[in-house]
């Protein structure tokens, strides 16, 4: 009999209840005991959903108080010394002050997980000496039997993909920490198969990455040791995001059972099960439901999919399954009730996901006849969908694919458009600037409320945000920025404003992921072909150019940037969409630069992001990004300047694309890393405009003119003086208005020192 299951459930809630109750707790509403009991409910909710639907193997111990990676930190004791930990359970007022710091200790550092948009704590190793302080997986196996008759299957994260992930020791010292670490695996194991625990899920998505001889080595000890430690419990090594490149050292693990990805893996994994067959004493774990994206299944494909796997593994030894933990996408459609039928009906988050396994699972074990009435209804919703209106625009398609076909190219190189815009913008040496938006208070947030619940017309609230456009474009001259911005104070999110704009884009009601800890975002969904529709950003930029004789920047969001941040159709590559969404940004720039606006900042902050876990897709996927910018900017005249923007990431290994970009001026969130980045340009002369932040916008304190003063001068160093830009690292949104002042004018006071200490440079490097 197949059998079903899933990796894991998006432990926010329907309703969010769970960041609710977490925000709650951290602002001191709520005491520690209603909030265990409050998530306890959550967790049991979650569980009977599972039940009722009818999954077999259910995990558990996939629920978080924050985050897994930290979970498991905090399971075998390690916590940083800045943290006031004495040994055992490490207290709720500990897990969260390395999940957020507190005011004596710093928060753990954050990062993103492979690549998803949802954000882990990275663990911090050091001269930690960790031991086994509870057995989280032993208890939430006892909850879910106890309390619903669930047999559960614990939820690890394993050692290899735990240790990968975490910092604080160098490369020659992973063989003793895994010494450390395996034994508290084999006594938690342990510990399962004394309670009865027949499965646990062992997650190592580190597999799907590449790994030396000496890893694979490891990998094979670490099992050997779990498997002989643990001989009576199944562990079934979980991998997802990819398809794994050592596929027989993995399926040679002394193991129950192997999950392999047959969504974002597709292609690698059933070339290797093909070719290599698979061991007859395994289960395999069939990831064939899309636990990422947010449409239905082609059930029909799907099950001759599983066909096929059932041809080389007989059905007793397949588990239906999810190709991740359903964490990624939004909990039900339930409430869902404003969406065109045509588009909702195409969907599947969470809950339908579930429906989808089970499904699979009865009609791999029944036949087909089984579940016909549901693949002809699932058949129906994505026919319905790929052939609407919104998915049939014959002039957006052919635009990409001209897009596609023609080199992306400005009229001139940079030096000659560098020289074409000093003439026409006459900026001084060192020219400063921000990176675009200010803060966005309660009183913008009210107004804008009250705006979309129609408690104020159009005009009250275009003549609102022109008020602070007033104040702001005022205090910018004030301060002395050179060239100043809007404030951007009638956008919401960068993405969700200009989806908001274009034609092929939908909103959910309630469809929250989780980012990073009690953060949730609601992704716009990229349904149909993206075209442009009006001007999105003239009117206000337009307004606060009125307002002075200095230049002002207009600002997009980049289509890459969109892409990362959205959910995608599946019917065409990302790099189709990335070009409709091109083309649309493209008309933007150009109704900006006929209106008079003659530097345009088109932001790239996810370009990183997107990139493909293989090394080897690395050089694709950046060509086609490079590509995608390129052609939403490369129409306008050469004394027209474009900007743009990229959060800090590890810029050694793309600043070729970087350069290939070919915008006039970057400018760079650095001032947490400045080092590092400082080090790649003393290895790669860069020859355009370029900014690196001067100053930490994430952090509430003003920095001093002698701290700006030494970010400038290490960064000439390396820098042509002639092409560097002054700024701060990030957007000024979720800052003060005291703050940001005060740190602007510090930062062109900084700016003024340097000026006069590189005077000549201008003209001489």
């Amino acid at each position: 009999m197949v059998q079903s299951s899933v990796l894991g459930y998006p432990r926010i809630g329907e309703n969010r209840e769970w960041k609710k109750a977490l925000e709650a707790f951290w602002a001191g509403k709520i005491e520690e005991a209603e909030l265990q009991e409050t998530l306890k409910q959550i967790r049991l909710t979650h569980l009977r959903k599972q039940q009722a639907i009818g999954i077999d193997l259910i995990p558990v111990n996939d629920f978080s108080y924050y985050d897994q990676i930290l979970d498991t930190a905090a399971m075998f004791g390690i916590v940083p010394k800045r943290f006031d930990y004495a040994g055992g359970p490490v207290p709720l007022s500990v897990y969260y002050g390395m999940a957020r710091g507190t005011a004596e200790a710093t928060a753990c550092e954050m990062t993103k997980w492979f690549n998803t948009n949802y954000h882990y704590i990275v663990p911090e190793l050091g001269d930690a000496a960790p031991v086994l302080t509870e057995n989280k997986a032993l208890a939430a196996y006892r909850e879910a039997k106890e309390e619903l008759g669930i047999e559960g299957k614990p939820v690890i994260v394993g050692p290899l993909t735990f240790l990968k992930l975490s910092k604080g020791y160098q490369a020659e010292e992973a063989q003793a920490w895994l010494n450390k670490l395996v034994p508290l695996y084999a006594q938690l194991l342990q510990e399962l198969g004394a309670e009865g625990v027949q499965w646990v899920q062992v997650d190592e998505p580190i597999l799907v990455t590449k790994l030396s001889k000496g890893e694979l080595e490891q990998l094979q000890g670490v099992y050997a040791t779990l498997a002989a430690a643990a001989p009576n419990v199944n562990l079934i090594v979980q991998t997802y995001f990819e398809a794994v490149d050592q596929y027989e050292a993995l399926t040679s693990l002394p193991v129950k059972g192997i999950g392999l990805d047959f969504v974002h893996g597709l292609a690698g994994n059933l070339a290797a099960i093909r070719k290599y067959g698979f061991p007859q004493d395994k289960v395999l774990g069939a990831g064939v439901i899309d636990g990422r994206g947010i449409w239905k299944a082609d059930l029909a494909g799907k099950l001759d999919l599983l066909n096929e796997l059932a041809a080389i593994v007989p059905a007793d030894r397949l588990i239906v399954q999810s190709s991740c933990s359903l964490l990624h996408v939004p909990v039900s459609t339930r409430q869902e009730t404003k969406l065109e039928p045509v588009l909702l009906h195409a969907l599947a988050f969470a809950d339908e996901k579930l429906a989808e396994v089970e499904l699979l699972a009865r009609g791999l074990s029944s036949g087909t006849s089984a579940i016909a009435e549901d693949l002809t209804a699932s058949k129906l919703a994505i026919e319905a969908l790929e052939q609407s209106e919104a998915r049939s625009r014959l002039d957006i398609q052919a635009a990409a694919a001209q897009i596609a076909a023609v080199p992306a190219e400005r009229n001139q190189p940079f030096a000659a458009r560098h020289a074409a815009q000093e003439a026409h913008w006459h900026l001084p040496f060192l020219p400063t600037t921000t990176i675009g938006s200010f803060p966005q208070t309660a009183e913008v947030r009210k107004a804008r409320q009250a705006w979309r619940k129609g408690e104020w017309n159009e005009e009250q609230y275009a003549a609102f945000i022109h008020e602070q456009i007033d104040y702001w474009m005022k205090l910018q001259e004030e301060i002395g920025l050179d060239v100043l911005v809007h404030g951007e104070f009638e956008r919401t999110d960068m993405v969700e404003f200009f989806g908001e704009k274009l034609a092929g884009f939908a909103f959910t009601s309630n469809g929250w992921v989780q980012s990073y800890g009690s953060r949730c975002v609601k992704p716009p969904v990229i349904y149909g072909d993206v075209a442009f529709v009006e001007p999105m950003t003239v009117k206000e930029t337009q307004y606060a150019q009125s307002k002075t004789n200095r230049p002002v920047k207009g600002m997009l969001t980049g289509p890459i940037t969109i892409l990362n941040w959205s959910f995608v159709r599946e019917d065409l590559t990302r790099e189709q969409i990335a070009y409709q969404l091109a083309y649309a940004l493209r008309q933007e720039v150009e109704a900006l630069e006929q209106a008079g606006i003659g530097m345009i900042q088109v932001d790239e902050p996810a370009v990183r992001e997107g990139l493909p876990l293989k090394a080897e897709e690395h050089a694709g996927y950046l060509a086609w990004a490079v590509k995608a910018f390129r052609a939403a900017t490369c129409t306008v005249a050469d004394t027209t300047q474009i900007h743009t923007h990229m959060c800090y990431c590890e810029f050694h290994d793309m600043i070729d694309s970087i350069e290939a970009m070919d915008a006039d001026v970057i400018s760079i969130e650095t001032s947490r890393s400045h080092g590092e980045l400082i080090e790649s340009f003393e290895h790669h002369t860069y020859p355009l405009g370029i900014g690196l932040g001067v100053y930490d916008i994430h952090s509430p304190r003003v920095p001093s003119i002698d701290e700006m003063t030494a970010m400038i001068e290490r960064a000439l160093r390396v820098l042509d003086p002639k092409l560097f830009w002054i700024n701060p690292d990030c957007g000024l949104k979720t800052r003060g208005i005291a703050e940001t002042a005060a740190s602007l004018r510090n930062m062109v006071a900084a700016t003024k020192a340097a000026r006069a200490k590189h005077a000549g440079s201008e003209v001489t490097v």
